[in-house]
């Protein structure tokens, strides 16, 4: 029999609305975009109801009448719950074969997989939605300066280096551009700004014959704030700083037209922060013509004389005090008439470049078969993360796993542009089709992040994510929503060293104060079994890149400063092999490319020589590696050598007697301070707004009770004291520092015993209670007390008279006191002058007074001695002598 009875099949709606709220939102949510609108509705009037679909299917099990009441129990049981399964579950679809509906499992979503048969790019950047972006799209060849190496720009010492005018001395505003003032990242749009009340600011040409050039930056990594006219063809140009932050001025991107050819125009960026710059060792602007590209074929080109980078007279304010600002300043001529023109620092390369890249490889039937993409996360601003995984298919488990891993990142600082071209050059050889490629994909699992901060790169900042913060100084940070391309980049690094070992990993950068291409490591000195072995990778790049790379310029110091890095993070983790690469922004000096700009293809080959430098490392036979690590010990045990003279060290004469063991230190090279690694500024700025926005923890207020010890000091017992009274002091000792002559009197006061005097006191205990325990205030008391220890002192100083002059007699001899005089110095002379005996001398001096007064014999009394009250002096008695004069 069926399934489902008759009776049941009556109550059961058509199938078209028998779905869950999920199922019915998507269905009206694709009938927007055209789907559901009848295409396949001769097929849905086929099968009106659930019960006609049900017989054409006949999906069921057919149950003999001689079954018991207990199965048929069973199978009620069993038809309700696949009914329910059935018209309810999204995992189920139904397609139409012959005659029949056949149910089956719904594929897998790949919600990280990007579709190959997209045909345009494969999502459009996304920007915050206060900034203002051009509709059209910037596109450059990559072809440049046809093939011929561009020579450093030799200064003659006579550049000129124009004083900075600014508007206040006549300039003119010809662009400014400034964003809405926001604190921090919002939210974010694609396209921008959509609003009409535009802000930027563009110079309106009065006549076609009038010279002044339009500049225009609001593309994609453009950065251009502010343009100054300051003569006929001389213009001041400031730079944006990186959102939300206020400094990193070092990109620049921008373009001009209305160009008038043969006619020398200056260009001066004034904001710069950087105290010396590769333009000041011969570095030149690249510039890029539209016409030039159109005709020869022509892209980038190195332009500009006259170049110079200086002190300006722009100052800006930096914490508490104030700092110079450096400025470029060049001189070039443009090849056409109203051309236009863009200017660079460096490459550029966008995200949008790079998805039409990756494109390319998806839309490629061999290259997708061997590189994988997936999204790894989302920035700030939404914009796709991609990791790449590159390696050979195949269906032997034991195989893969016997893969080992390496990883390579880049454009975690969007300025430094160069290093996009090193990782398009290392994925052009690795999915190439060559032997050296295919065995490179056989033998290693290649995890690649091509471009770590998507969202720094499309608003054309120089090193920080729309966090405001630099995304190379948190790889140690728990911020995920922060910072979720070096927090999702680390995870997916630990669970690949979980699967299998890390060979390499190493994150791609640029350089702005030195040449050639190096490497930064970190050395094992505390691990004797690695020790140095960390080096053999870079030697051996340098051999394969010798005039691109240089292993001299090479640090494997690691530093406290740079403990978030990429490079000291994933070497925490346990990857000997941690680098990160730097290529400079200008040329090499060495070999055959010495004194030359580096051009695109030589950043890209850059690529190459890394890939075969793998195959070297890591080939079976150890010979190279092994002869490479003696060369790296004989090396380090010159420079050892080398040391030790120099800080006149004779014990070691030969490198031969050195051990390593005892002799090796990171402190015979040098920090890698002086690279473009800036120090961590602290919390995203979101969380440091909203944490200067929060209510202030209010000051508790004190008790009536401790408001009131703070009010009698009195009730404090001091060490002097403690000694005078003969009290056990329980208290601290202080340290404060004083003069000699303060501290003789206290040396003093400490050395008096109490025992050798009579002492008059009348100071009792006092409870803790608010009255004492005749029921008197404590203030009333306190009061008393202090009347009773005046008068005990005034007994104490004539009894102290009596025994001195022989009237009492004391068992302890008493120690006489010595006076002491105060020094002061004057100016302009070389010795102290005396000003009298001091205040504890004067007290002295006055009961020696009384004592003679009293006709006794004067002598000095003890330093503890305080006040005298209530003594009478005849007038014609004559005056006391003085101690001097005693016999």
């Amino acid at each position: 029999m069926p399934m489902f009875s008759s009776n049941r099949r009556n109550d059961i709606p058509a199938l078209e609305y028998d779905m869950n709220p999920y199922e019915s939102f998507m269905k009206k949510h694709l009938q927007h975009y055209g789907y559901y609108t009848g295409r396949n509705a001769s097929f849905r009037q086929s099968y009106q109801n659930f019960a006609d679909w049900d017989q054409v299917t006949s999906f069921g099990a057919e149950v003999s009448d001689s079954d018991s009441e207990s199965d048929d129990l069973k199978n009620s049981r069993s038809d309700s719950h696949r009914e329910r399964d059935d018209t309810r579950t999204t995992q189920l679809i139904y397609s139409f074969k012959e005659g029949k509906m056949v149910p089956r499992l719904r594929e897998p979503r790949q919600l990280y997989a990007i579709n190959n048969k997209e045909l345009g790019p494969q999502q459009t950047a996304r920007w915050p939605s206060e900034i203002e972006v051009l509709p059209d799209r910037v596109k450059h060849i990559s072809n440049g300066s046809n093939g011929e190496p561009e020579p450093f720009y030799k200064r003659t010492g006579e550049e000129h280096t124009p004083w900075i005018k600014g508007e206040d001395n006549g300039g003119e505003v010809v662009y400014e551009y400034e964003p809405r003032n926001t604190p921090f990242f919002m939210r974010s749009r694609v396209g921008g700004y959509r609003g009409e009340d535009l802000r930027a600011y563009i110079y309106e040409l009065s006549d076609p014959n009038d010279p002044t050039l339009i500049f225009e930056s609001r593309f994609e990594s453009g950065n251009l704030a502010k343009v100054i006219k300051v003569g006929p063809y001389s213009y001041e140009l400031w730079l944006r700083p990186d959102y939300y932050t206020g400094k990193h001025t070092q990109w620049y991107y921008f373009r001009v037209t209305n160009t008038r050819a043969n006619v020398t125009y200056r260009f001066t960026i004034v904001n710069f922060m950087k105290s010396d710059s590769l333009y000041n060792h011969g570095m030149r602007p690249l510039m890029y013509s539209d016409k030039n590209a159109a005709q020869k074929k022509l892209g980038w080109v190195r332009c500009g004389s006259e170049i110079a980078y200086y002190k300006c007279n722009m100052r800006y304010v930096s914490g508490k005090s104030e700092r110079c600002h450096y400025a470029l300043t060049w001189t070039c001529q443009f090849p056409y008439n109203n051309d236009t023109t863009y200017f660079a620092h460096c490459y550029p390369y966008t995200y949008t470049d790079l998805q039409d890249y990756l494109l390319n490889i998806t839309n490629d039937p061999i290259k997708s078969r061997i590189c994988k993409q997936r999204m790894l996360c989302r920035t700030l601003a939404g914009n796709l993360v991609y990791v790449l995984t590159i390696t050979s298919p195949t269906n032997d488990s034991e195989q893969n796993k016997m893969k080992k891993g390496v990883v390579l990142t880049s454009r975690v600082h969007p300025g430094e542009t160069n290093a996009s071209l090193m990782m398009k050059g290392f994925l052009d050889f690795l999915t190439g089709t060559s032997a050296d490629a295919k065995l490179l994909r056989d033998t290693f699992v290649f995890k690649i992040v091509p471009m770590l901060n998507p969202d720094g790169v499309v608003v054309g900042n120089y090193r920080c994510s729309l966090a405001g913060r630099d995304l190379n100084r948190n790889y140690k940070t728990v911020l995920k929503e922060s910072f979720p391309s070096v927090w999702h980049t680390k995870n997916m690094i630990r669970r690949l060293k979980e699967e299998r070992e890390i060979v390499v990993y190493c994150d791609l950068h640029g350089h702005s104060r030195k040449r050639n291409i190096f490497i930064y490591g970190c050395e094992n000195r505390f691990r004797p079994e690695r020790r140095l072995r960390e080096r053999i990778f870079p030697v051996m790049l340098s051999r394969n890149a010798s005039d691109k790379f240089s292993f001299d310029a090479c640090k494997f110091k690691v530093q406290k400063s740079k403990e978030g890095t990429g490079r000291i993070v994933m070497w925490n983790m346990g990857i000997m092999n941690s680098y990160t690469m730097e290529a400079t922004f200008s040329g090499s000096n060495l070999g055959k490319k010495k004194g030359y700009h580096f051009s695109a293809a030589d950043l890209e080959s850059m690529g190459y020589d890394f890939c075969d430098t793998l195959l070297d490392y890591c080939d079976p036979d150890s010979t190279k590696a092994e002869q490479i690590l003696v060369e790296l010990e004989e090396r380090m045990k010159q420079e050892i050598l080398q040391q030790m003279q120099k800080i006149g060290q004779t014990t070691v004469v030969s490198p031969s007697d050195i051990d390593l063991d005892d002799y090796y230190t990171s402190g015979l090279e040098s920090s890698d301070g002086g690279s473009d690694s800036s120090v961590s500024d602290g919390l995203p700025v979101h969380l440091q707004y909203l944490a200067e926005q929060l209510p202030k923890k209010k000051k508790r207020l004190k008790s009536k009770k401790e408001r009131d010890k703070e009010r009698t000091p009195s009730k404090k017992t001091t060490q002097a004291t403690a000694i005078q009274e003969g009290i056990p002091f329980e208290g601290k000792t202080s340290d404060r520092p004083g003069t000699a002559h303060q501290k003789s009197h206290e040396s003093h006061k400490m050395s008096a015993s109490p025992t050798g005097h009579i002492r008059y006191t009348t100071v009792r205990p006092k409870s803790r209670d608010d009255r004492t325990n005749g029921g008197i205030p404590i203030f009333t008391q306190e009061r008393s007390d202090e009347r009773a220890v005046k008068k005990s002192d005034y007994l104490e100083a004539i009894t102290n008279a009596y025994l001195q002059n022989g009237v009492l007699r004391a068992d302890d001899l008493q120690q006489q006191d010595v006076p002491h005089l105060r020094y002061s110095s004057r100016q302009g002379q070389q010795s102290p002058l005396p000003e009298g005996p001091c205040e504890s001398h004067q007290k002295a001096f006055a009961a020696s007074y009384v004592a003679n007064t009293l006709g006794l014999k004067a002598s000095w009394l003890p330093g503890r001695l305080q006040t005298i009250k209530r003594v009478h002096f005849h007038p014609r008695l004559p005056h006391s002598r003085s101690p001097e004069a005693e016999p």
